[in-house]
């Protein structure tokens, strides 16, 4: 017996819900070490800020990846969600290399210059969630041509992709008039601007409430 839309809609609910507060809990925790990090002296430690980063751009992808393999060892069916949770948490590592590369090339990680590391931090897995989502699609389209169309069809791949492109211009405007993250609870809330990666999980969610 095939499964009924509501149930399936319900489900699907529930799942980008779950994301919505994974990412919620990444921005608290980065926020939260930032300012104890400041208070302790330690305004521009590089670890510190790799720390901070690391959960306010990417702390919902560990929950997320836990999320998703909670699903596979329960044997669930595969899912649009559980797909995007894997391609975020499989995107996270990037931003650490691109950080260390950053520095020991002795690039200015305050000025403009510096614009790409918190976009790696806050999008890299975002940048992963979209490639997983078409790997999806592939996979159930049976064919790339079909899985294009779909994925621009889906809101929450859609949602993705614009916020992939727009978000670096965002970074770069604000380097360029001056913000410069030289405490870590700057650190942290620059990385919470720029990582909108809730966006497409609400998108999916009102999506399916829509349907």
């Amino acid at each position: 017996m095939s499964e009924r839309p509501e149930t399936r809609s319900t489900d699907q609910e529930g799942e980008f819900k779950e994301l919505l507060r994974y990412t919620l809990a990444g921005y608290l925790g980065g926020i939260v070490l930032g300012g104890a990090l400041d208070a302790f002296g330690f305004q521009r430690s590089a670890l510190g800020q790799w720390l901070v980063r690391t959960l306010a751009g990417e702390g919902e992808s560990l929950f997320e990846g836990f999320y998703a393999l909670r699903r596979r060892l329960a044997g669930a069916a595969g899912s649009m969600a559980e797909a995007y949770g894997w391609g975020k948490a499989a995107g996270m590592v990037f931003p650490w290399l691109v950080d260390g590369a950053s520095r020991l090339a002795g690039l200015d990680v305050y000025g403009w210059e510096g614009f790409h590391i918190p976009y790696f931090y806050a999008l890299s897995d975002q940048i992963g969630a979209s490639v997983a989502g078409l790997v999806f699609l592939a996979r159930r389209e049976a064919g790339l041509g079909r899985a294009l169309g779909a994925y621009f069809r889906h809101p929450v791949m859609v949602s993705g992709l614009v916020i992939v492109l727009a978000v670096p211009c965002g970074l770069l405007l604000a380097r360029l008039l001056g913000f410069s993250p030289t405490t870590q609870l700057a650190t942290a809330l620059e990385t919470v601007a720029a990582n909108l990666c809730w966006l497409p999980p609400l998108v999916g969610w009102l999506a399916e409430r829509r349907s």
